[in-house]
């Protein structure tokens, strides 16, 4: 029979090797794989741990974001690979950097972080700047993306770990919009814009509901004889305090917190209820929707269009759905179920921002796209600069041959309509002829032109159509 004293010993070996493999997977599952560094999950952890050891006995914690310059440019000029074995190094250098106390994350991405007890915030992130700018050697080459770092301090900048991430992430994106290879740290200016930024969430989420997001109408005119034909819906806030305010000020952080969709509802079902009569009277043609990118990556985005526009007495033939040509070289399978799910509907589609990107001819050759935008900032300077006249007549001649309508956008001269016009673009819109104005503005001016010019009896009868 076993002796005891074996049974006891098998015992505690198999217990000790479970604790390892227990300790082992622990540490796995807090350690990125890539660069050995711990992980977001890990981190977290670690920062509100290191915060509430520094409010129990008084001390400070530092919390460095680090975001390298340019790597999507790396990613993509010497493959996935090269990205990799760079992340690699720089999780390396900043190990090898880390001083007494700190703690270094790899928070996904070519995203990184330090907790460090340091005084001297100043000093500790020049450094990291400075050691991130040193070049690497990939693949033989010296490669020298950079580093963007934002700095946040407990308790004097946050009081918790979450808000702590957020104001340092708050000055890395500072940093960022200066072109990067710098460093900022978190300060009155930002506090302000945070808090501002936070008063205008809140009063957002309200004004939906409100009502305060209204339609404003901007015309488009027909090029032979300045005729509106339809309207472009642009989104105004009629704030209660702060008065019209202009989508820049709300859209972007509409996108982030992922209200856009609600407002583009909104603003789609009053702008139908208003523009509906004025096509069936035959005052316009049509009306044009701009559609976010963030609502057509849902695959049921022209199903719930269709149904949206159902409860309106707005005709389908009548809508004009306006889509990025970014989008479709963003998912081109996704777009053409959207554009051929409206279009089979009897739905416009109009590809928007046509020449700022690849000026996607084969996308006019192979789905239903009836209308193309060009952007203004091919109009800026036609007829000033003979290259980009030649460029945008080649453009329009493109477009016409594929039997494409075509519309130029941001046209504020005489002189950019005359050549429009004669370089065979079928309609404007602009300053030149009108700015987005109210729904009851617009109506006034339709009805005035319909006394001035008889045309109102003809549009009726193709609407009916």
């Amino acid at each position: 029979m076993p002796d005891h004293a074996d049974i006891l010993a098998e015992l505690q070996a198999r217990v000790a090797e479970l604790e390892a493999e227990r300790a082992l997977t622990l540490r796995l599952a807090q350690t990125d794989s890539l660069t050995g560094l711990v992980n977001r999950g890990a981190f977290t952890e670690a920062l509100a741990s290191r915060l509430e050891a520094a409010r129990a006995d008084g001390g400070r914690v530092a919390l460095f974001v680090i975001d390298l310059d340019r790597f999507k440019h790396l990613n993509d000029t010497l493959g996935h690979h090269a990205g990799d074995l760079l992340l690699a190094e720089v999780g390396e250098r900043l190990r090898w950097n880390a001083g007494p106390g700190e703690l270094v994350a790899r928070l996904g991405g070519d995203e990184f972080a330090v907790i460090s007890p340091t005084a001297d915030v100043a000093r500790r992130a020049q450094e990291l700047v400075s050691i991130l700018a040193q070049s690497h050697d990939i693949y033989g080459r010296h490669v020298a993306p950079g580093a963007s770092v934002g700095v946040a301090v407990f308790p004097q900048d946050a009081a918790d770990a979450s808000d702590l991430q957020r104001f340092a992430d708050l000055a890395l994106y500072r940093v960022k919009t200066l072109g990067g290879r710098r460093w900022s740290a978190f300060d009155a200016e930002l506090r302000a814009e945070n808090e501002r930024r936070r008063t205008l969430e809140a009063e957002l989420r309200r004004a939906i509901p409100a009502g305060e997001i209204e339609p404003w109408f901007q015309p488009v005119v027909e090029a032979a004889d300045g005729r509106i034909v339809g309207v472009e819906v642009l989104a105004r806030w009629r704030h209660p305090e702060q008065g019209l305010l202009s989508p820049a000020a709300f859209v972007p952080i509409a996108e982030e917190l992922g209200l856009i969709g609600r407002i583009d509802e909104a603003v789609f079902e009053a702008a139908c209820a208003r523009a509906a009569p004025w096509v069936a009277e035959g005052l316009i043609e049509h009306v044009s929707c701009n559609v976010s990118p963030r609502e057509l990556l849902d695959p049921a985005f022209s199903r719930k269009l269709i149904g949206r526009l159902a409860q309106t007495d707005l005709p389908a033939t009548a809508l004009c759905v306006e889509i990025t040509e970014t989008f479709l070289l963003q998912d081109l399978a996704l777009s053409r179920r959207h554009i051929e799910r409206l279009a089979a509907k009897g739905v416009n589609i109009a590809l928007d921002d046509f020449g700022t990107g690849y000026s996607n001819l084969r996308a006019l050759m192979h789905l239903p796209i009836q209308t193309v935008k060009l952007d203004r900032s091919l109009i800026d300077d036609v007829a000033r600069d003979a290259r980009v006249s030649k460029l945008v007549g080649s453009m329009l001649h493109a477009a016409r041959s594929l039997g494409v309508s075509l519309v130029a956008e941001g046209v504020e001269d005489q002189a950019q309509a005359i050549f429009l016009r004669a370089a065979g673009c079928d309609r404007m819109q602009g300053y030149l002829f009108a700015r987005p104005m109210p729904a009851d503005e617009l109506e006034a001016r339709l009805r005035a032109e319909a006394v001035d010019t008889p045309r109102a009896a003809p549009l009726r009868r193709r609407a009916a159509r």
